[in-house]
């Protein structure tokens, strides 16, 4: 499951909480996973103040690597929600995982909305996002993204709601979403790796076409190891 979770400072009630994982399945196989937690209590009339990324885990990537930690601060930017196309709402809960130098599951971080969840990995392996299209077959779409080489795919999501604290059992799998991918190059010459920009809807509807591609522009330069030169 995530590594890290973080949520309001003001955050469960003595019932416990329903923790809702969910992680991206098909495509490349990138694990990519996001954690919804919300309270069982009676619901509060005060809007929750907007989650933060928390510090809670120690981050073991590796060095050369950017770390999970980093990505979600990149990630949970005050105008996110902005870019989603739901100016107003509030991030509800963050979450991150991998990392440590794994090849196969990157450093990835997630935010989670009432409208939207979005996710951002960075992925340090040898594989050309040239060819990462040849494996997806006719599910990817090239394109160039901030000038570099980069897909598009549709991918689906598998939720698991698990109760815990209070004394709760906890539920089972719930209806997946279908999530939009995008892989850009780390670097302008494809030689290998991608940042990987992902967004679903809380709700199950499909994605606004340009909302990845907003999210993926304002955020995919902030990244470190991102060189706008090369």
């Amino acid at each position: 499951m995530a590594d890290g979770v973080g949520t309001p400072e003001k955050g469960a009630g003595t019932w416990g909480q329903v923790i809702t994982a969910v992680v991206l399945v098909g495509g490349l196989g990138v694990g990519l996973w996001t954690v919804e937690r919300a309270n069982t209590s009676a619901a509060k009339d005060s809007a929750p103040p907007a989650a933060v990324c928390s510090t809670a885990e120690p981050d073991q990537t590796a060095s050369a690597e950017v770390s999970r930690a980093r990505l979600c601060e990149l990630l949970n930017r005050r105008d996110l929600a902005a870019l989603l196309g739901t100016p107003g709402e509030v991030a509800k809960s963050t979450g991150t995982s991998g990392g440590g130098g794994s090849k196969l599951f990157g450093p990835s971080a997630q935010v989670v909305f009432d409208t939207y969840a979005v996710s951002l990995t960075a992925t340090y392996n040898r594989l050309p996002v040239a060819d990462a299209a040849t494996l997806l077959g006719g599910t990817a779409r090239r394109r160039t993204v901030l000038g570099r080489p980069a897909i598009s795919y549709a991918d689906r999501t598998i939720s698991v709601d698990l109760t815990i604290g209070g004394g709760g059992t906890g539920g089972g799998n719930l209806p997946g979403h279908q999530a939009f991918m995008l892989s850009v190059a780390r670097d302008a010459k494809d030689t290998g790796g991608s940042f990987d920009v992902a967004v679903w809807r809380m709700d199950g509807g499909v994605p606004q076409d340009d909302v990845l591609l907003h999210v993926a522009e304002a955020v995919l330069p902030t990244v470190p190891g991102w060189n706008p030169g090369v």
